[in-house]
């Protein structure tokens, strides 16, 4: 019996010491990011342009932009966990060459900005961006907010309380907590987690129109997630699920046609 006893204190210990361990690295597990300095350009013409914005706790962050045709709508976007701006320039492109303005919105610790991510830190420097795209020019009624995976969440704790022209969330989690609890069932994660990202608990806040995309084969944000976003939201509304797509891929199974109608019948209707 004494045998017993010991080797499940000694389990107990062990958990114990791999939640102790979880709960002290869970932001460097959560964020992914390359915190070199990318150089525009080095995709497809036109160019994009660098750009700063300033956080209200005082960090200068740099992002992309390439402004937006005369009357055209500008894409405000906040990519996903790995990589920076720099890796998202393909995407950058492709919405140019669709008629859309855009500026990739740098994060802390991301892409040589300075600073250490948190949930907190990116809606700092969400809103650090707000105010910078003003200052070129797009006021928030001719803007997308578009948020990518982490982005999701970022876009949607900005859509409480900014009047825009639409949000867009391409595969968006309904909170961190939940993907963190079914990843690391074996830990008390929603009691320790510091970072939520409660997309679905946020967005029926969100008063713009609000598209929703989706991979059906996505093994990282379950396309249940988009539809658990999508039934919190408020209308107009709409959810697209891109058959085949997985969760870095959607721009080739239909995201920018979504995109494109999105905009032609909710964001601009027709008169």
């Amino acid at each position: 019996m004494g045998g017993m006893v010991g080797i499940a204190a000694g389990l107990t210990a062990a958990w114990a010491l791999l939640v102790l361990v979880l709960f002290l690295l869970q932001r460097q597990i959560l964020f992914v990011p390359d915190t070199a300095r990318p150089v525009p350009g080095l995709g497809p013409p036109p160019a994009m342009t660098r750009v700063q914005a300033i956080t209200a706790d005082g960090l200068t962050l740099e992002g992309w932009w390439h402004p937006p045709p005369d009357g055209g709508l500008t894409i405000l976007y906040f990519h996903g966990n790995a990589g920076h701006v720099g890796t998202r320039e393909v995407k950058a492109q492709r919405l140019i060459a669709r008629g859309y303005g855009i500026l990739l919105a740098g994060y802390r610790g991301y892409g040589g900005n300075p600073g250490r991510p948190s949930e907190v830190g990116l809606i700092s420097d969400g809103r650090g961006w707000l105010a910078a795209i003003e200052t070129l020019g797009v006021g928030h009624r001719s803007m997308i907010l578009y948020g990518e995976s982490l982005g999701s969440g970022v876009v949607a704790a900005l859509a409480q309380d900014h009047p825009v022209a639409g949000v867009v969330l391409e595969a968006p989690y309904t909170s961190i907590a939940d993907v963190a609890a079914a990843r690391y069932w074996y830990v008390p994660v929603r009691q320790l987690l510091l970072d939520r990202f409660d997309t679905q608990a946020r967005v029926p806040d969100v008063q713009a129109p609000v598209l929703i995309v989706h991979g059906t084969e996505d093994t990282v944000i379950p396309v249940e997630h988009g539809a658990r976003v999508y039934a919190a939201a408020v209308e107009p509304k709409r959810f697209v699920r891109l058959e085949g797509g997985g969760h870095s891929n959607l721009f080739d199974h239909g995201a920018l046609e979504a995109l494109d109608a999105f905009v032609n019948d909710l964001v601009r209707p027709a008169p």
